[in-house]
């Protein structure tokens, strides 16, 4: 098989590390986040309810992947790089302070608009709402108790920024995993004492962010950086840190947009396609986190770090491991959801208010989001390399063009294709983003792939083709929707292992 660990140790060990610890974590957090999801999916299924929270959780997290884990952390890390190889401790504490006192303020602002504007904000956002009163007003009241969840998520990827710089994974990775139980406790806990028991979700993911800052505080402090106050509007960190988010913005907030469009679009579909869609994301984003996002996570730093230091074959070589790993993890999940998809579907979520109706049409976007897995990864992960040489603006470039082929990809597709029709747009898009960014990384640095990742690739097409066929061998003839709960969780993990292990030989 050929596995990551034939790439030379010095150029990824510590990489391969780092995503261990990331992965770990993202694991842990991933598997809580479906213990929530089935809460979820159980008590309130894809009505009105599930609908308005789902979108009140959207802005938020918009909002979250645009500025704190996207334009703000892509911009704040290889400036914080850049700092850290000068070894001033005053000064980067210096700047770690000033830029948290200009966080805080703008994000204070944001969020005392957006409480004053939100009922017109989710007439923009969901207009569809519109038509039924009691769901927009729920909806309107949900989101405005989630929205501040945007100051503190904000303030706990700037301190992930820095604990990561120092290979300091573990605390920021393992901050998710409270937002969920937090959410699980406000669904069991304080959901029964509401009329609208999805008031006690949106309390879950505020109390949840108060509670993932304060964890970071203590890790901060251990390596000197105190989370406190020092006003310098004028530091020139932040000026460069704004100069790289204003096109880092608009690149990361064309996948953000492409999501909000989404819901903009399918808030004019029938009912409960809005929750269709969320549970197959949410089922996607479960090897996204694992390989995806923590490879994402893990590489920014390692990138920025040789970048500062000019070490281009350094950060070629990185790369080129990165994309392996990808490639060797994601094409078999990508095979085993799209084969496997309804069993996991009614194992996971199928009960109560998620009836066979909701299984199947999720299980329709979930294929439509599956075959996209690589690509969503690829973008992941190959943005970081334009990131860490200060290159906000191909990025950019690239999203824009894409964004625009995404909205009429939805118009066309969603027509006879409703849901699913924006769940594939959104796949195919991601395509000819990975594709275009390539391109121009290599036409811009010279990189290209070097006969590892080519013999990786090949090897993990041909593992999963042969372990698609045992999968869907195995699910013909184990596998029924009418099993009992515990049937079927013992049968779908029994082929998923099995699965494993054929892909494993035969790669």
């Amino acid at each position: 098989m050929s596995n990551p660990s034939s790439v030379p140790v010095g150029r990824g060990h510590h990489l391969l590390r780092a995503v261990g610890t990331i992965s770990f974590y993202t694991l842990l957090s991933r598997i809580l986040g479906f213990v929530r999801d089935v809460v979820i999916a159980r008590g309130f299924g894809s009505g009105m309810e599930a609908d308005a929270f789902f979108v009140a959780q959207k802005l938020p997290n918009f909002l979250r992947r645009l500025f704190a884990e996207g334009a703000f952390a892509t911009a704040f890390v290889p400036v914080f790089s850049t700092y850290k190889a000068q070894e001033d401790v005053a000064a980067i504490r210096h700047m770690v302070m000033a830029v948290f006192t200009a966080l805080v303020t703008i994000l204070m602002v944001v969020v005392a608009v957006g409480e004053l504007a939100m009922p017109w904000l989710l007439m923009v956002i969901a207009p569809g709402f519109g038509a039924d009163p009691e769901k927009y007003r729920l909806t309107v009241d949900l989101t405005r108790i989630t929205f501040p969840y945007i100051l503190l998520i904000s303030l706990v990827a700037m301190a992930g920024g820095v604990l990561n710089s120092y290979r300091r994974f573990a605390i920021p990775a393992a901050t998710p995993i409270l937002l969920n139980v937090f959410i699980i406790l406000g669904a069991e806990w304080a959901a029964p004492w509401f009329d609208r028991p999805s008031l006690g979700l949106a309390l879950g993911i505020l109390v949840g962010g108060i509670v993932q800052l304060l964890i970071q505080i203590p890790a901060m402090a251990r390596l000197g950086f105190p989370l406190g106050f020092r006003w310098d509007p004028r530091h020139p960190a932040i000026r460069r840190i704004l100069k790289l988010m204003g096109p880092s913005i608009l690149g990361v907030s064309v996948a953000q947009i492409s999501l909000i469009l989404d819901v903009f679009l399918a808030s004019w579909l029938p009912v409960g396609s809005i929750s269709y869609l969320y549970y197959a994301d949410r089922l996607v984003e479960f090897p996204l986190g694992l390989i995806g996002i923590a490879m994402a996570t893990a590489i920014l730093p390692a990138l920025s770090a040789k970048a500062a230091c000019g070490d281009e074959a350094g950060l070629n070589a990185d790369l080129e491991f990165a994309l392996r790993v990808v490639m060797l993890v994601n094409l078999p999940a990508s095979v085993a959801l799209i084969v496997l998809r309804e069993p996991i579907l009614v194992m996971l979520f199928q009960g109560g208010a998620f009836n066979a109706e909701t299984t199947l049409a999720t299980s329709q976007a979930l294929l439509a989001y599956s075959s996209g897995l690589i690509a969503f990864t690829g973008v992941k992960v190959v943005a970081p390399a334009f990131f860490a040489r200060h290159d906000t603006r191909t990025p950019v470039r690239v999203a824009i063009f894409c964004l625009l082929i995404n909205m009429v990809l939805n118009v066309i597709l969603m027509i006879p294709l409703k849901h699913v029709g924006l769940a594939l747009a959104t796949t195919l898009t991601s395509y000819l983003n990975v594709t275009l960014l390539l391109f121009y990384l290599r036409r811009q640095t010279g990189f290209r792939f070097g006969r590892a990742v080519l013999v990786t690739l090949g090897k993990a097409l041909i593992a999963s083709a042969i372990m698609g066929g045992g999968l869907v061998w195995a699910r013909d003839v184990f596998w029924h929707p009418g099993l009992s709960t515990l049937k079927q969780v013992s049968i779908v993990s029994a082929i998923m292992l099995g699965g494993l292990l054929l892909y494993l030989v035969a790669a």
